[in-house]
């Protein structure tokens, strides 16, 4: 029976070690416990003290699968290059740990692995939630090459549900290194890495990390795993870690006073209509932290798993228009542009759409397009980049094409969520 239960096992891993992150599967061996714990289950164990990892304790588990997303060959891994951080999916949610390992780590990023942990602690060392007390040769592995999937957040959202991000992968956009890099400034160490709205956490460098000599950019889009610290008063003080330099992905300008626009600074029901022309909404036009947009056949969407957003809310264009939807700046920033980053992706299950990015230096009076039209929206939350060089006062707007009614797959125009757009100074 045991032969077979691994047998059992060892085909499931493989036929899920291609999704990228494996998926574990509640109703193993028909109704039987399953051998593996899920992250998510597992990190509800720690309750302020270290906790063994036995079988009472994991129902009958003695295992954890998952990808490995930590990279040695950058010699920024948490806990040393002996280290193994992996995430895995289950029922949609996607959670991580960090595991020190006794011995050397031989596994390599986009590796499907399986974990014994039985017998191990769940612990926090420095701030950190770790496995503790795993040798190397209890790491089997499934599968080499695997995508490794990093999700798109924003500071604050990550600060506000840290626990949940810890020891994944992550991509940060719309943040800036503070105080600004001057000549000379180089990663290693501890860095400040913060958004246009005040809210920052520590971008962390080892001194012998290969890429630690590099010149430190002003700001980036910068992937890389979030790791539980403290400071010298012993309070808490979250860390970014990147794996290598290519982790600071199109370095530019420091990001503007009060980007990334999330869009949340007033409640979803102020525009809850697509077209409106009242007095608190004139023309469309709704003030957000950073000034007034006008939101014109766009409305706050705050559906969870629908709308495409990383905080309370964020935009939702209309769907099968003859005619334009905008999402438009009505004020300018002083300073030009070396770069725009938003999150995007389409409404629940609705088409793809096309849609451009504009700009203008004329307030609003003529609109040039910058980048190529974007037309892959899908049913899921994605990040994009455009980079540019303009000098002078400038305001962009999103434009979304009117095509008409959606007829796939000739027409593809459905609803569009937008989040998080950030703008970088020249």
């Amino acid at each position: 029976m045991k032969h077979k239960l691994l047998l059992c096992l060892f085909t499931l891993l493989g036929a899920l070690a291609c999704t990228g992150c494996l998926e574990e599967n509640p109703d193993y061996a028909a109704g039987q416990p399953s051998p593996i714990a899920s992250l998510e289950d597992l990190r509800r164990l720690y309750q302020g003290a270290g906790v063994v990892l036995d079988a009472q304790r994991l129902s009958g588990a003695r295992q954890v699968v998952g990808i490995v997303v930590s990279d040695a060959r950058g010699a920024n891994v948490p806990g040393g290059s002996n280290t193994l951080v992996i995430q895995n999916k289950r029922r949609g949610v996607v959670r991580g740990i960090i595991i020190p390992l006794n011995g050397a780590a031989t596994s390599a990023v986009g590796d499907s692995v399986v974990v014994d942990i039985a017998g191990a602690t769940l612990a926090k060392t420095a701030g950190a939630l770790r496995i503790e007390g795993v040798t190397a040769d209890r790491v089997r592995k499934v599968s080499s090459n695997n995508p490794v999937q990093a999700r798109d957040i924003n500071i604050e959202t990550l600060l506000a549900n840290f626990d949940a991000y810890e020891g994944t992968l992550v991509r940060i956009t719309g943040a800036s290194i503070t105080p600004l890099p001057v000549s000379g400034d180089t990663y290693a160490g501890n860095k400040t890495l913060a958004d246009g709205a005040g809210k920052s956490m520590t971008l962390h460098t080892e001194a012998s990390a290969a890429f630690a000599t590099r010149r430190l950019p002003a700001s980036a889009t910068f992937v890389g795993i979030p790791v539980g610290a403290i400071d010298a008063a012993q309070a808490p003080a979250p860390q970014l870690w990147l794996r290598t330099a290519a982790d600071a992905v199109d370095p530019s300008g420091p990001i503007y006073r009060n980007f990334p626009e999330s869009f949340e600074a007033v409640p979803a029901a102020t525009k809850g209509s697509y077209d409106m022309n009242t007095a608190a909404v004139p023309d469309n036009t709704v003030t957000f932290g950073t000034g007034p947009w006008k939101l014109f056949q766009s409305i706050l969407g705050n559906t969870s798993g629908r709308d495409r957003y990383t905080g309370a809310q964020g935009i939702r264009m209309q769907q099968g228009l003859t005619v334009p939807a905008v999402v438009e700046m009505k004020f300018d920033l002083p300073n030009g542009a070396t770069k725009v980053t938003l999150i995007y992706g389409a409404y629940y299950t609705d088409a793809a759409s096309s849609w451009k990015l504009e700009y203008s230096q004329d307030q609003g009076r003529t609109w040039t397009q910058t980048g190529p039209v974007v037309t892959d929206a899908g049913n899921w939350q994605r990040s994009i980049t455009f980079l540019m060089n303009l000098s002078g006062p400038v305001r962009f707007r999103v434009n979304k094409l009117g095509l008409g009614v959606s007829s796939p797959p000739a027409v593809l125009n459905g609803r569009l969520g937008l989040d998080d757009i950030a703008i970088y100074e020249n």
